[in-house]
């Protein structure tokens, strides 16, 4: 087992292990560590605690120290310069002609290097941008591209429900999402329903998914046999969330309907709910924005 502590360098931005030392490092704490990029200023949001080695990407860097008074203060002024850089790009790219959107701009802690973020829908020829930017900043000058989802996740807003983008609030890393979690959990097919402000799918459709999964594997399908407490009868319809399925029984001469828990019935012939066969799911097209977002919906960029 190593000793490590977790750091952030932007709000829900992706959590890295670093070494604490010799350093007595609580969460909240600001840190000076050694990145593959160069030093670089972090909070811990992860105190000091022992993990396998399998856990830790190689090699483990260090925690060169707690921030003092003038690291956190250097960390402001490069946040003031960063503002600044970002209204001098704008006005060269505009001079440039060149079709890209600038999305943000980071100093490194040492100012060693300026990263420009932009998303562009093909490729962009901007290398004498670089060269206006260089002779400006008089340090290096990268630009990096970044999709959709990432552009979200930067800027930040509000997502469908009304609440915070759960993208620029707590989660690190974008997971898998695809049409058939909205399938199984019986949301509707409409793109504008399903997708978030980046234009994807939502990331919040993989969150209940393994439950989702795990119930449909004990659930049968419409029109599947089962063995009740009553009797044999017919499957006619389902509920995911509550667990219930309803059944088609003989009672003397009558055909009644009655709900049972799914520990309560046994499958006797038909098939579970868990086979989802995503080449046959059709999305519902009811205007033309839905039709303008089907292009990108499924891009994981």
């Amino acid at each position: 087992m190593i000793k490590v502590i977790g750091v952030r360098f932007k709000k829900a931005g992706k959590i890295y292990y670093f070494s604490p030392e010799e350093f007595n490092i609580i969460k909240g704490d600001y840190v000076i560590v050694e990145t593959a990029r160069g030093v670089e200023f972090g909070e811990c949001v992860i105190g000091i605690r022992e993990v396998s080695e399998e856990d830790i990407i190689s090699p483990l860097k260090s925690v060169i120290r707690i921030a003092d008074e003038k690291d956190i203060l250097k960390h402001k002024e490069n946040k003031e310069k960063e503002e600044e850089a970002l209204s001098i790009c704008l006005k060269k790219i505009e001079e440039h002609e060149l079709n890209m959107k600038l999305i943000d701009v980071e100093y490194t802690f040492d100012n060693h290097k300026v990263i420009f973020y932009f998303t562009a829908d093909g490729r962009v020829d901007f290398r004498e941008l670089v060269k206006d930017l260089a002779t400006i900043f008089k340090t290096r000058i990268e630009l990096r591209q970044i999709g959709v989802r990432d552009e979200a996740k930067m800027i930040g807003g509000l997502g469908p429900c009304g609440r915070p983008m759960c993208c620029s609030s707590f989660l690190g890393d974008f997971a898998s999402v695809s049409i058939k979690m909205a399938k199984e959990q019986n949301l509707s097919l409409n793109p504008t329903k399903i997708s978030g402000i980046c234009g994807r799918l939502m990331c919040c459709l993989n969150y209940e998914q393994s439950t989702y999964e795990d119930i449909r594997k004990r659930l049968p399908k419409v029109g599947a046999i089962v063995k009740t407490p009553y009797g044999n009868g017919e499957v006619t319809g389902n509920s995911i969330v509550k667990e219930i399925v309803k059944v088609k029984l003989k009672k003397g001469d009558e055909e009644v309907i009655e709900e049972y828990g799914i520990s309560d019935i046994e499958l006797i012939s038909g098939e579970y709910e868990d086979t989802v066969d995503e080449s046959n799911i059709k999305l519902e097209i009811e205007s033309e924005e839905d039709k303008k977002l089907i292009k990108d919906l499924f891009s994981e960029k």
